[in-house]
This record gives structure tokens, sequence and C-alpha cells, in this order.
């Protein structure tokens, strides 16, 4: 019996070279690949968690495992309906989670293991979300580095995306690379086991549910289509030229300022300078130069574009008419915007995003900053989790904290607050944080002194 890493790494080979994935069924006989399954899901939050039967990870065993292969080799294994709960948003409404039994997590995850190891080679470097060493960071780290001069911001948000993931489709997409019927129909399988809420049965016409260990790999496989749209039809059409046009004017102050200088006539050089300083060197309305460029995180993306406005909206509307024939989806209309990233700061991530104009900002008798990304904590989110330590607009301690031990307050505090700087890491505006960390500061003392039954005191 070959080891999970052999059989993971031959079929990441045939991925890399585009090749079919054919035979497949049969992995799911290896009793490794079931181990390094459990390895990967045994630990997470969730594990604990029941769905519509009391089954968890606790008292997994090999025999139950053998057990599975064995129902799975014979095709009589029949996925469980996943038990769905609503989780509130923060614009009051609620998100359906999904979730299933251990036995279908175990399994869920193999499958898992095996659709990335082929797919993964195969996906487009603008998708960031629920991909091995990709995440948040590197998709806002590709914005930072290269989407200087960017002129405007088109924000997408696909509505509903795991929820109308049309299946037909969905199946097609993998039919075009995976030949195995038998591993296609257990998909097929899970993706219509459909749901229970509040002990009612629901069946599922269309999407791969939230809290399910396969709907982001499915849902990556599902938009790649959308991502190879935009990069090999979009892209092209709208990038033009290799360099900006010069600046006429600003060439000729240039000049005239250096023949001045070279004839001794210093001020009159120095007044050239300070006036051509404050202009672009470029011709920022260059007809013949046009960028696009795109990252993708999940069902959230951003377009970087410099070009005009009536193009960027030729750009949106053929975004919008690519998923609407061909994946049947629609963008959001309240959160699919048009921004002007000179004056406005798009959305994505959680960070804001805008383009740094300042024509006082000079380095080596150039403005240093024009056009440059800049990555910032919106003040939205610095308000609302200071909200979460406060009353009356005051820091107060948290009672649900005072039964627990000091070393366990101070941790939580500590890594509420590491989480926060982490995420928030390429903000230049990091400092804003301070304001965040004096309130939890003040807050972790008050329970600690509510704990303690004794008092502190502190400038108001």
């Amino acid at each position: 019996m070959r080891n999970a890493e052999t059989i993971l790494s031959v079929i990441r080979d045939r991925g890399y070279r585009g090749l079919p994935l054919d035979d497949i069924y049969r992995q799911l006989f290896n009793l490794n690949l079931y181990l390094l399954a459990y390895s990967r899901i045994y630990k997470n939050d969730g594990a604990m968690t029941q769905g519509i039967t009391s089954e968890t990870v606790d008292g997994m065993s090999i025999k139950k495992i053998e057990n599975l292969i064995e129902d799975i080799r014979y095709e009589r294994f029949r996925w469980t309906p996943v038990r769905r709960i609503n989780i509130p948003k923060k614009n009051g409404k609620t998100r359906p989670l999904g979730i299933p039994t251990w036995n279908d997590k175990l399994i869920q995850e193999v499958i898992r293991l095996i659709l990335e190891a082929y797919y993964e080679p195969q996906f487009s470097n603008s998708s960031h979300g629920f991909r091995q060493e990709r995440g948040c960071h590197t998709a806002l780290t590709v914005i930072d580095r290269t989407w200087q001069g960017t002129k405007w911001f088109i924000e997408g948000d696909i509505r509903g995306c795991f929820d109308n993931i049309d299946h037909k489709i969905l199946m097609s997409t993998l039919r075009e690379t995976i030949q195995d019927n038998r591993f296609l129909r257990l998909i097929e399988n899970l993706l219509k086991a459909g749901y229970c809420e509040q002990w009612k049965y629901y069946s599922t016409l269309s999407g791969t549910p939230q809290g399910l260990i396969l709907s982001p790999i499915l849902a990556n496989i599902y938009l790649d289509k959308f991502d190879k749209f935009i990069e090999q039809i979009l892209i092209p059409k709208y990038t033009l030229g290799k360099h900006r046009a010069e600046n006429p004017e600003y060439s000729k102050l240039v000049k005239l300022a250096w023949y001045y200088r070279k004839n001794g006539q210093v001020d009159k050089a120095r007044q050239l300078e300070i006036k051509y300083q404050k202009m672009p060197s470029k011709n920022v309305r260059d007809p013949e130069y046009r960028r696009l460029n795109y990252v993708r995180y999940a069902d959230d993306f951003l377009l970087g574009f410099i070009g005009s406005f009536q193009e960027a909206k030729e750009i949106k509307e053929k975004l919008k008419t690519f998923l609407a024939e061909n994946l049947q989806l629609e963008l959001s209309p309240e959160k699919t915007l048009i921004t002007n990233a000179r004056n406005e700061a798009a959305s994505f991530l959680g960070y804001k995003i805008l383009v740094q104009y300042s024509d006082d900002k000079h380095t080596n008798g150039k403005r240093s900053i024009n056009g440059i990304i800049a990555l910032r904590i919106p003040a939205r989110f610095i308000e609302e989790k200071c909200t979460l330590y406060m009353r009356n607009g005051k820091p107060i301690h948290r009672p649900e904290l005072i039964n627990d031990d000091d070393f366990t307050i101070i941790n939580i505090y500590q890594s509420e607050f590491r989480g926060y700087v982490q995420f928030y890491s390429l903000a230049q505006n990091i400092a804003w944080l301070r304001k965040l960390q004096w309130i939890m500061s003040s807050s972790l003392m008050k329970t600690l002194a509510c704990k303690h039954k004794t008092r502190i005191s502190h400038k108001q």
C-alpha cells in the first residue's frame, strides 16, 4: 500500500502536466489517505460538534475507518444530510452554516486532498482564497507592490456564491478533467444530500453549503473559469502600451532648468525645478496606455484599472454578463462598485485601499508617493473593536472572565490584540491600534481588579 504523500505527489504531477485524472476512485480505499486526513482535521474546533447524529471525532478508530473504506469499496456509502444552523452577520442578517457528521467530514477531507493536489497547480495566480501558502496577506501584498498608478478600483462581490453554485455546471467542469464516474458520482451525491433544519429535511438543488470541508475547493474550481476569463480575455484587451508617454511640458521645463543651471543662472533653474516638481513626468491621460490588474479571495474580488471611467464601466458589465451566462451567478449591486482611486478608498479583505497623491512629498527631486498604493485600517474597525471593551464610553471589565485564573485572562487579551495586529500588519496606519491597545489594557486591569476585589487608578 503506497503512502499518502506518494499518491498525492503523483496526482499533483498530473495536474502540473495538465493530464486528465482517471481511475481515482480506488485511491479512496487507501487507509493512509484517511490517516492523513484525520491528522488534518481532528484538532479543528468543529471536530466535537455533532451533525444530525451524535457521532464526533471522539471514539474514532482504525476499525471504523476500515468499515468506511469497505462501504466505499462496494459503493454502499451514503452521505448524511448536514445539520443547518444560522450564524448572525454584522448587517443583522444570518448566514447558513452546514454541519456534517464526523464520517462525512473525514471522507470529504480525503476527497479534498485529492482535488487540491490535482487542481492547485492549475489554479490562477490571481486566486488567493483557501489555498496553500496563500491568504489575505498574499492578495494584499500583490496589490501593494504591483498596482501603482491605479486610477479606478472595481470592487466585486458575488451574491450568495456558495449557495448558488449550479450543480450541473460544477459537475460539467469536473468532468472536463476527471475521468472516473464513480468518483464524480460520489461528489454529486454529496451536493444533493440535502440538509436538516429544526429536524425538517430540505433537498439541495444548488450550492455547496458553507461549513462543508469540500465547499472551498469546489468553489475555487467553479470560479477558476471566471479567473481565466479575466486573465485571458479582459486583461489582454485592456492592457496597452509598455510605458506612459512623456509629459511634454514637464520635459520642456526639465531641459530648460538644466540649461539655466549649466549657465550659472541658479535662481531661474531653481524656480523651474519647483514648478516642474509639481507636475507629472508622464502623460497621465495617455490614450495609448492601459493597465488592468485582478485579485480574488473566495467570492470577493478587486480589479485595478488605469484607463477611462467609461472603460471601467464596460469591464464591470462584462464581468456581470460572464457570471450570469456562464456560471449562473450574479454580482451584488450594493457591493459591486467603481471607485475613483485618487479620491476614495476601496474596501477589500477588511482593509481600505487607496492610491496616494501629494505634490509636496519629494525624494531626490521627484514626487515620491504619487500613485503608490496605501493599505489602511478602516476607522470603523477601530471603533467597533473598542466598543467590545467599553460601556458608556469607558473601558469596562469582562465579567465572563472573572472565574478564570490570572494567566488565562491575560493570555485571552494578549491573543485577541495579537490577532488584530497580525491581521493589520500590512497597514500604513497600524499606529491607530494604539487606541484599541489602551482600551484593552484598561479593560484587562479592571477585569483583574474585579476578580481580586481591589481598585485601579488611571488617568482619564
